[in-house]
């Protein structure tokens, strides 16, 4: 069952600013907020994966966090079942917001994963921003992790999880022995990687980093019409 709905979309490399700009841009449309990054789905994991604060994500009522532990394997199907089940509680007069960097899940929610794929790839906003500036807020952000108690809690999840799945192991910041500088370049690895992802695998939509640029490209293009699978 395919559950139909239109959704404006923002995606973008980490630490590129995108969900501040959704939240800003949520809180003027009065919208509910759904989380396409494959990291914030684990519980527990907030400081590692800047997964937004309590208080925002009950405010937009954030679909795709918290879904699963670091124990348990997930998927894009997983996430595209979650994301259903979450999409039928926003009601039909609530914009739905799509924010992340995951860009398997928005070709998902676009194309289907089973789907045969056509050209041209789906086209939706993607934030352009220049590497040394996304770099610099990755080392800025890695000091406030720290600060705020990362290496506390990779312990504390350790503890309660000795086993992680094959998926909660990819997540940057919570390998055995990670330290500080090894967390900072594959985190500019990850970044990288993205943007090469939505340069190759989507028609992106480039946007700055900024609220203004977004409203203006969503108000000239959104929403885009997207498919949950229930």
């Amino acid at each position: 069952m395919i559950l139909e709905r239109e959704a404006y979309l923002l995606a973008g490399p980490t630490a590129s600013g995108k969900s501040s700009i959704a939240a800003t841009l949520a809180r003027e449309m009065g919208a509910w907020i759904l989380s396409a990054d494959s990291m914030l789905v684990y519980k527990g994991m907030d400081i590692g994966t800047a997964k937004p604060p309590l208080s925002e994500r009950e405010e937009f009522h954030m679909g795709g966090v918290d879904i699963v532990t670091p124990a348990e394997e997930f998927s894009s199907g997983a996430w595209l079942r979650a994301s259903a089940a979450w999409a039928l509680e926003v009601p039909r007069e609530k914009p739905i917001i799509i924010v992340g960097g995951t860009g398997l899940y928005y070709s998902a929610l676009l194309r289907g994963l089973d789907r045969k794929w056509e050209k041209p790839a789906p086209e939706y906003p993607v934030i352009k921003i220049d590497r040394a500036v996304v770099r610099a807020r990755i080392a800025a952000r890695l000091d406030d992790m720290f600060m705020s108690g990362l290496e506390e809690e990779k312990r504390n999840l350790r503890e309660m999880y000795p086993v992680w799945s094959k998926t909660a192991a990819l997540a940057i910041g919570y390998r055995e022995g990670d330290d500080k500088e090894k967390i900072f370049v594959r985190t500019c690895q990850l970044a990288k990687r993205q943007d090469t992802w939505f340069r190759h695998q989507a028609t992106p939509l480039y946007v700055e980093p900024t609220v203004d640029t977004v409203r203006k490209c969503w108000e000239e293009k959104g929403p885009w019409p997207v498919r949950f699978m229930i």
